[in-house]
């Protein structure tokens, strides 16, 4: 598989670009943008107070930051996109240019692009590059007068990459961050409550025509894996499952790096499979799920320490199987668990899966309840808390006793 600096890079782009044209209304019905000329966080927008959905949608206010923190880092050829504009029906949030009227304040920093251009080896000279674009980020943000009033906690930054701002990230830790999982995070420092868990892109191309006689029966091997089985931290239960499920005639399971070749086999092996292994990587998610989950194959989830995208509105239990770590070592267990399951119940969480899918894509224009919508609708959700935060901490006389 792709992997998770690459697929991380690739939605933290996503999710800039269609937050910086998502976030204003356009007039011209269609465009082409080319991203490096127009992708300057300038814009003439101003926000119009008819809401863009039913109920207000999240005002935010996006900062302009100079181009060395964001688009100096995309490659020359980056190509452009033609976009469809539909105004800004369905989205859950609208971009504001007067930050009194924000409810959230969006910090466009490309800190996994940064790591992935600047520090990738984590040794070389050119980290330092990585690390001095965190401090000076932090800079910027603590001469904000809207940073100061609120400490960050009404700011949005995303840091998708596991190595994201690794330098400075505990500055921003009352910020809402948008991560893939609290894999590198420490317990005082990123949570539930604050953050946002948004998922992987995709690798594999989403299985639009899956409609046959006899799904069940159509997909002949039972449980499918190809990937990469050298991992670290949770991800060595790979190499123990590969000795674990060998001789199994019905399970597929195969050391792969990812090349155009093996995305493709293993596209075509999910597709023909009932259910999808998906076992911790370096950190306890990876992009096989989301891969799983667009190929309607029920995913197999080991990983203790998993935390998932939008599982405050999508019930995981319904479309896929969890084993803890320990259950998935038992010799057999796994395997004879997944035989056990009826052909009734592997349709009610393939059907499901079906339902879901578009949950995870992520689209310009955006589309009703698509990725970057059940993102924004999350941030949305954790406002609340973070008032409550600020408005108690703004009255306390004494040093606060809940602590």
């Amino acid at each position: 598989m792709i992997s998770k600096s690459i697929i991380s890079l690739i939605t933290l782009l996503i999710i800039i670009i269609l937050t910086t044209y998502l976030l204003t209304s356009s007039s011209n019905p269609i465009t082409t943008v080319d991203l490096r000329s127009q992708f300057s966080f300038h814009n003439t927008y101003s926000y119009s107070p008819t809401p863009c959905r039913t109920g207000s949608p999240l005002r935010v206010y996006m900062y302009d930051l100079p181009n060395r923190f964001n688009v100096a880092m995309l490659s020359n050829k980056f190509p452009k996109v033609v976009a469809i504009h539909d105004g800004c029906k369905d989205v859950e949030a609208v971009r504001v240019l007067d930050p009194e009227m924000a409810d959230v304040f969006f910090v466009p920093f490309f800190s996994s692009l940064s790591f992935n251009t600047h520090g990738r080896n984590m040794t070389d000279p050119d980290t330092e590059v990585d690390r001095q674009l965190q401090v000076d980020i932090l800079k910027f943000l603590r001469q904000s007068t809207y940073w100061q009033r609120t400490e960050g906690r009404d700011h949005v930054i995303p840091m998708h990459h596991p190595n994201a701002f690794r330098f400075l990230r505990e500055e921003v830790n009352a910020s809402i961050l948008i991560v893939a999982d609290f894999g590198r995070y420490s317990k005082v420092m990123s949570n539930l409550q604050k953050d946002v868990v948004a998922p992987y892109m995709h690798v594999m191309e989403s299985f639009v025509d899956d409609d046959p006689p006899d799904p069940y029966n159509s997909r002949t091997t039972l449980l499918f894996f190809r990937g990469r089985t050298v991992r670290k931290s949770e991800g060595v239960v790979r190499a123990k499952l590969e000795k674990l499920l060998k001789g199994y005639e019905d399970v597929h399971y195969e050391a792969s790096y990812a090349t155009g070749d093996s995305i493709k086999a293993s596209s075509q092996g999910m597709r023909s499979s009932k259910f999808c292994l998906n076992p911790a990587g370096d950190t306890p998610s990876s992009n096989r799920l989301f891969d799983a989950i667009v190929s309607h194959c029920v995913p197999v989830i080991v990983s203790d320490k998993i935390e998932l995208p939008f599982e405050d509105e999508l019930d995981y239990n319904k479309f896929s199987v969890f084993f803890s770590i320990e259950e998935a070592l038992v010799p057999g267990y796994m395997v004879e668990h997944l035989r056990k399951i009826p052909k009734e119940k592997w349709l009610e969480r393939w059907r499901r899966l079906k339902e879901v899918a578009h949950h995870f894509e992520y689209q310009y224009p955006p589309k009703k309840d698509d990725a970057v919508n059940m993102i924004w609708k999350q941030v949305q959700h954790k406002v609340p808390a973070e008032r409550l935060a600020v408005n108690r901490a703004r009255r306390l006389k004494v040093p606060d006793w809940w602590r």
